[in-house]
């Protein structure tokens, strides 16, 4: 669980400064940083994944991982329905986007200090 959050970590700091990208007033962050950020943010979520299925995790690290998926979601519809296709990542988007990120990486993060 803590190379989990170790590369969840990783892909937050780069969340982070995407975001500061896009509230900068440039309209998407480079696609190699989204595309980095989203590897890291797979890596973790599929390390975390596998420790559930086969040793297991605490409820609370479960449902931290249910958030990351919605989460997850969010920042894949982000990337297909407007940064693919060369559009302004929209900024309620990308809130909504972050929040569920960090709501599930703090349950990670409560759950691995237990």
């Amino acid at each position: 669980m803590y190379y989990a959050l170790t590369l969840l970590g990783t892909a937050a700091l780069g969340g982070l400064v995407m975001a500061g990208i896009r509230f900068s007033g440039a309209p998407r962050p480079p696609t190699w940083l989204a595309m980095v950020h989203g590897l890291l943010a797979a890596a973790g979520m599929t390390l975390l994944i596998n420790a559930a299925l086969t040793v297991g995790v605490p409820r609370l690290a479960q449902a931290g991982l249910v958030v990351l998926v919605l989460a997850a979601i969010g920042g894949a519809a982000m990337h297909l329905l407007y940064h693919a296709r060369q559009l302004p990542l929209p900024k309620p988007l990308v809130i909504a986007h972050a929040l569920g990120a960090v709501i599930g990486f703090s349950m990670l993060i409560v759950s691995a200090l237990r």
